[in-house]
């Protein structure tokens, strides 16, 4: 792990935040007119991956993606806002928190579509891990999604631990 340089200092919550807004064409819908969840998990991975990378001024790569929950559908014709903003970061690893609100241009009706977390994990040059600026948190709603963050990371990495000693009880290799 490399150590922090004077460059990556801790940066605020608002430093990094992304808002990405994306109109939903035919080429991204099913057979109902409405947008493929893939479609959406790819514009979240991408608003959450830019979002990561601004707050590390570094490569970052997906490492995982929790709850991604789908809460209404989006139609053909529509625009779709995703927000990102970290929530946490580790040593080398960051949580962005990702919202997904969806819009009928027509009659202004808005709808929360989705939600989900992902963590990024920061790369040097070399591809290794490394550390990550820590995060400033200014607000007390940041503060919050702080506070949440760090449980969802603490049962990420319990979860992580008990599948690994099941794998090796069973002596298995694979997830």
């Amino acid at each position: 792990m490399t150590n922090l340089t004077s460059t990556q200092q801790a940066k605020p919550v608002r430093q990094s935040q992304v808002t990405m807004t994306e109109m939903v064409l035919p080429q991204h819908t099913n057979a109902l007119g409405s947008v493929f969840g893939g479609t959406i998990m790819s514009w979240v991975d991408i608003a959450a991956a830019i979002c990561a990378m601004r707050h590390c001024a570094r490569q970052v790569v997906t490492a995982s993606v929790d709850a991604l929950h789908f809460l209404a559908p989006v139609k053909l014709g529509w625009i779709v806002t995703i927000q990102a903003s970290v929530n946490f970061v580790g040593g080398t690893s960051c949580e962005i928190g990702v919202k997904i609100n969806s819009e009928n241009p027509i009659t202004g009706e808005a709808y929360h579509t989705a939600s989900a977390y992902l963590t990024f994990v920061a790369l040097d040059s070399h591809g290794r891990p490394t550390a990550v600026p820590s995060l400033i948190l200014e607000t007390d709603e940041e503060r919050h999604r702080h506070a949440a963050a760090e449980i969802r990371r603490a049962n990420r990495l319990k979860l992580k631990s008990e599948l690994k000693a099941r794998r090796e009880h069973q002596g298995q290799g694979m997830a």
